[in-house]
């Protein structure tokens, strides 16, 4: 009996040395390297499509801005003409005619029309960094559910091996009569559901693998490492940084790029006026010398109401609907921030909860393994003891894995890039 019970009691050892091992997805000395979030988003960035279309809009705004620095709104345009009698008296009547027109900036309009190129071109940058934090948020999400199924299958694997090495002495003890068939069932049925576990977990470890590498187009990391908690800022803006975070400025720079288009509406309210320098050569006869005339046009578009107010009135229902939208951006990212501090703060309470909840069930863990050694208790018991202790031990995995979601999270309200 005493060489039974040390046999069983180093087993027990290696169980509970297994179970109590730490995950290695979430690793404390895990380095913020280019395996992290960081250099995950730039994989991620380089793939997203919608990138190339915030580069196309960003070289839209400064073409828009040489436009308004030019000297003219329009390109100009040359006109020739020629005019004879040669299919009718055909007395040698000769003319021929040049003329340049440039249309020309209305007052005010070259100055509106700088300041909205500028805004767009602030608009572009600004959606480019918004785009970029949502990007970062989708990354942000597929990363922890990543660590999440590592930790789930790794903690399959455990309880696997832990089952069969229970199998394996319940089997050789029921073998010499120390215990019953009924034991020896049971122990075999924890084998088998530990494998249903494992392989429910290796399922979904390959799926969040899977999503990751779809963001990223790399492989998924091995190391999982936690970020650092931003410091919260100012979301209303201060003094030199009117916007904090990405999403306020895009709203921010989308209403002032509006506004800016209400002004050029409200500076044309005419189409272009036009100059035009007209040189004439003509004769009047085959007996005459030709002559050289100089000439200027200036051509001035009336004015329409209807059309003014409905240009104008477009540009006014875009700009209120950019303000509207800045003002519900602004609350929405106030509420964010406010739920994922308090996400962070109960993440941490469960946390250490399930810290204490894992100790306590180790603990009853080494006491069944004796008694069941000692012959004290029964396999039913310590089988149920056993699976408190794993339950235990993977409550205590997802509560660390949901607290540095949280912590993502944290940041992601707050606007900070990994």
């Amino acid at each position: 009996m005493s060489m039974t019970f040390l046999r069983w009691n180093r087993q027990m050892v290696f169980c509970v040395a297994t179970l109590a091992l730490s995950l290695p997805g979430l690793t404390a000395a895990a380095p913020p390297a280019a395996s992290g979030l960081a250099y995950a988003l730039e994989q991620a960035w380089r793939l997203d499509p919608r990138a190339a279309a915030l580069e196309a809009r960003a070289a839209e705004a400064r073409a828009m801005h040489e436009i308004a620095a030019g000297l003219t709104p329009e390109p100009g345009a040359v006109s020739i003409g020629s005019r004879s009698d040669r299919f009718n008296r055909n007395l040698g009547k000769q003319e021929y005619e040049v003329e340049l027109a440039m249309p020309l900036w209305l007052p005010g309009q070259q100055a509106a029309r700088a300041v909205e190129a500028a805004s767009r071109i602030d608009e572009a940058a600004a959606k480019r960094a918004a785009l970029r934090a949502e990007l970062a948020g989708e990354l942000r999400e597929a990363w922890w559910a990543l660590a999440a199924a590592k930790n789930a299958n790794a903690l399959a694997a455990r309880r696997l091996a832990t089952a069969r090495l229970l199998a394996a002495d319940v089997r050789r003890r029921y073998m010499v009569g120390e215990l019953s068939r009924i034991d020896a069932n049971l122990a075999q049925t924890e084998v088998h559901v530990a494998e249903a576990e494992l392989i429910e977990a290796e399922a979904t470890l390959l799926q969040a693998e899977q999503a990751l590498r779809t963001l990223t187009g790399v492989a998924a990391p091995t190391d999982i490492s936690e970020e650092t908690p931003a410091a919260r800022r100012s979301l209303g803006g201060t003094a030199g940084s009117p916007e904090a975070h990405p999403q306020l400025a895009a709203a921010a720079a989308t209403a002032r790029s509006a506004r800016a288009k209400v002004k050029v509406a409200d500076e044309s309210r005419r189409a272009a006026p036009e100059l035009a320098l007209r040189v004439v050569r003509e004769r009047g006869e085959f007996a005459e010398q030709y002559s050289n005339s100089v000439g200027i046009r200036l051509k001035i578009p009336f004015s329409s109401g209807a059309q003014v107010r409905r240009e104008t009135s477009a540009a006014q229902a875009e700009a209120d609907q950019a303000d509207a939208e800045m003002l519900r951006t602004q609350t929405r990212v106030q509420l964010d921030a406010e739920r994922a501090q308090r996400a962070l703060a109960a993440a941490e309470r469960q946390f250490a909860m399930a810290q204490e909840r894992r100790e306590l069930s180790a603990e009853n863990l080494r006491l069944a393994e004796k008694a069941f050694a000692l012959g004290e208790s029964d396999l039913a018991t310590l089988l149920r003891i056993r699976a408190a202790a794993f339950d235990a031990e993977s409550f205590y995995d997802r509560q660390r894995v949901a607290r540095a979601a949280a912590i993502s999270r944290l940041n992601q309200a707050l606007g900070a890039l990994p």
